[in-house]
């Protein structure tokens, strides 16, 4: 697999994979404003699946776990220009701002596919990556004030998001873990995301299952992967990725060990029904 990545600076990036895919489970320590230049993206969240693509531009606000997916498409790689929105930046802006809007705990990606005035923000940045030498940092600033300014213009709500400063709190784990299992996190993530350390979480997390996370995890991963082979039509390999597996061969093997039969054999009883 290729990866390149260009920074301008470590908020401002120019990414492109060229190989056929390219998959991770994150968790974004700070919001990402990303404009699509070429490829697809499927992103699969707790509560819904997203697919961008050429032309789209979106945010995903931090601390929201999602399986992330990148493909090339009409022979052309994945590239995206990826700003990140610091919380750093996000304070020193809203500093003398007073926000009117309700702070959202939990946000969902926000999608401003093909905004004019984000896309021509974005655009200007491409010039620069060719540069050689160094970007200056005060121009840096400007066109992410700008995107700034430009996301609170277009969207009323976005402050909701973006003036979030507070780290995660203590929320009923039951809840968290049924809605956000099939994420391949290590556990001291999810500790943080529930508002526990992780000696708390693991204390918690066996009062709550009677079980270890990672056995829980695992079962719950299977079982949600035999359901979308058998119910859903999904592929052995999509279901693998998504349900929070690192590889193929591993989740093969673990999935037999777990029913008995290998996830390939799911996928062609439905062609004998």
């Amino acid at each position: 697999m290729e990866h390149v990545s260009k920074y301008l600076t470590p908020e401002i990036k120019l990414s492109c994979y060229e190989d056929h895919f390219f998959k991770s489970e994150i968790v974004f320590d700070q919001h990402m404003l990303v404009w699509f230049i070429s490829g697809e993206t499927k992103i699969v969240q707790a509560e819904a699946t997203h697919r961008f693509q050429t032309g789209d531009i979106f945010l995903i606000p931090r601390n929201k776990p999602a399986t992330i997916i990148n493909y090339p498409k009409d022979g052309l790689p994945h590239k995206t220009v990826v700003m990140l929105l610091t919380t750093k930046i996000l304070r020193d802006f809203y500093r003398t701002i007073e926000v009117k809007t309700k702070i959202t705990a939990v946000p969902k990606i926000r999608s401003f596919s093909n905004h004019p005035l984000l896309e021509s923000c974005l655009t200007s940045l491409i010039p620069y990556f060719e540069m050689q030498g160094q970007f200056p940092e005060n121009l840096a600033a400007l066109k992410i004030t700008e995107a700034i300014s430009i996301l609170r213009a277009i969207d009323p709500e976005v402050d909701s998001v973006l003036a979030n400063f507070d780290d995660p709190y203590k929320v009923d784990l039951i809840s968290y873990m049924e809605k956000n299992y099939m994420f391949n996190m290590p556990i001291e993530k999810f500790g943080y995301l529930t508002g526990r350390s992780l000696t708390t979480f693991k204390r918690d997390f066996k009062k709550a299952f009677n079980t270890t996370p990672q056995k829980w995890l695992t079962q719950k991963r299977l079982e949600l992967a035999h359901y979308q082979i058998a119910e859903r039509k999904v592929k052995p390999i999509e279901a693998c990725y998504e349900t929070g597996f690192e590889n193929l061969s591993h989740f093969s093997f673990a999935f037999k060990k777990q029913f008995g039969y290998a996830p390939t054999e799911v996928a062609q009883a439905r062609y004998v029904h």
